[in-house]
């Protein structure tokens, strides 16, 4: 269930993705939302801070 409704969200597209593969995020208080910039009306996911942070450390141990 998400407790933000999209459109009172700033989302913003990462500077990483591909043209036909983009993720967008937006902050909120103590986390994150993401959302598929292809399909925005599918909804977003909303992440704890904690979960973001690892999520973000997984993705640049990777590199």
């Amino acid at each position: 269930m998400n407790l933000f409704p999209p459109d009172s969200l700033a989302f913003r597209k990462s500077s990483y993705s591909e043209r036909n593969n983009c993720v967008e995020v937006a902050d909120l208080p103590g986390g994150s939302a993401v959302r598929d910039s292809q399909n925005p009306a599918a909804g977003h996911l909303e992440v704890p801070a904690s979960e973001w942070r690892a999520l973000l450390a997984g993705v640049r141990s990777a590199k």
